[in-house]
């Protein structure tokens, strides 16, 4: 059984895509999994879901259930599935219901500020 743990993530948090901040919250959740780097989730409510084009892409977890996945759409590009959220996950994890992970790379920061 993999462990997975939830826990309000501390400070004020911000995703910046292509120059722009998407995301900025005093209420993200910080969600550690074993054998994964911890993950942000930020609630749907602080992020400008304008830049977000929900996408195809699915994918599912064993633990946490199906993920649906966005592209974020910048002035310059598309970052393709660059955000997951799960709308029925698990109930061991029900507490990033209506919230959304970040892909950090190259032209996306997910910190905290």
């Amino acid at each position: 059984m993999t462990d997975i743990k939830i826990r309000k993530a501390e400070g004020t948090w911000v995703v910046r895509a292509g120059g722009a901040v998407l995301a900025e919250s005093k209420n993200a959740l910080e969600l550690s999994e074993d054998g994964y780097p911890n993950v942000i989730y930020f609630p749907q409510e602080d992020i400008a879901m304008a830049f977000l084009d929900e996408s195809d892409h699915r994918t599912t977890c064993p633990h946490k259930g199906e993920a649906r996945y966005y592209s974020i759409v910048t002035k310059s590009q598309t970052l393709k599935n660059a955000a997951w959220s799960y709308d029925d996950p698990k109930a061991s994890v029900d507490r990033i219901k209506n919230h959304l992970a970040f892909y950090p790379g190259e032209t996306l920061a997910v910190e905290r500020v």
